[in-house]
């Protein structure tokens, strides 16, 4: 894919941070012109050795309020993106589409009690985003984020997502939150084992949760590996959930990137 010069705008990198030999964080400058909503997405542009761009569709992790922008990748072992992105360093450039783009945001509901957040792997980022912004904790009187890795390692942010509750503008709504780390391939105290799909059919993550979920007051956000997406949702199909449409309302919502 191509983009004119036009399109993006061309920002530093601050800060590269390696968390597993495989997943990694990386944060950049921000155009003072580029405006996104919490749970939006951007395409990432980098410049390879022959000159060509190749661009890929990222989340942002950062604020719509940061002054920086961040972003979590994998690293997809001979990825043209990744394996790129990967080399970057700080001082280095990536190329930002000027536009914001994405539905996997709060207006995807017009109603509802309890929002789900439910992630794999590198999908975690959107919630980040939004469990930053202050219209999710006016909006809901419980969030629950369910965040899946296969190993107990993968589990990003933790630090981000503790201390949240310790910000000042949300210390009064930190009752809200609750967070569901669960783990495929080992036990991790702390951490529920299994897949999202068979914690949804047993029981076991609305018992974690100590919420039910029901299509009267419970709204789910999905995102993460492709074939999680379409489980969960057969599975919450089978409970009169179903994807919300600008027209027709349901109760969950999904991205499509590209």
């Amino acid at each position: 894919m191509t983009a004119s010069a036009e399109k993006f705008t061309r920002q530093t990198l601050l800060d590269v941070h390696s968390l597993t030999p495989s997943l990694f964080t990386l944060r950049t400058t921000r155009d003072p012109g580029f405006r996104f909503r919490a749970g939006q997405f951007a395409r990432l542009g980098v410049t390879k050795a022959d000159g060509s761009t190749v661009w890929r569709a990222y989340s942002m992790v950062s604020s719509p309020h940061d002054e920086f922008l961040e972003f979590f990748s994998i690293v997809v072992p001979g990825g043209e993106f990744t394996s790129e992105l990967s080399r970057l360093e700080v001082g280095d450039t990536l190329l930002v589409d000027r536009q914001a783009f994405g539905y996997l945001t709060l207006d995807r509901f017009v109603d509802g009690r309890d929002l789900w957040l439910l992630a794999t792997g590198t999908g975690l980022a959107p919630f980040l985003s939004i469990l930053q912004d202050f219209e999710v904790w006016e909006k809901f009187e419980r969030i629950i984020l369910v965040y899946s890795v296969r190993e107990a390692r993968e589990l990003a942010y933790r630090d981000l997502i503790e201390g949240l509750v310790r910000r000042d503008y949300l210390v009064e709504f930190a009752h809200k939150l609750q967070f569901v780390p669960t783990v495929t391939r080992e036990s991790y105290p702390g951490a529920l084992n299994g897949r999202i799909t068979t914690l949804i059919e047993n029981g076991e993550l609305e018992r974690a949760a100590g919420v039910a979920l029901t299509p009267e007051h419970s709204r789910v956000m999905l995102c993460g590996n492709p074939q999680m997406i379409d489980d969960t949702r057969k599975v919450l199909k089978l409970r009169d959930m179903n994807l919300s449409l600008s027209r027709r309302p349901g109760q969950v919502a999904v991205e499509t990137y590209w």
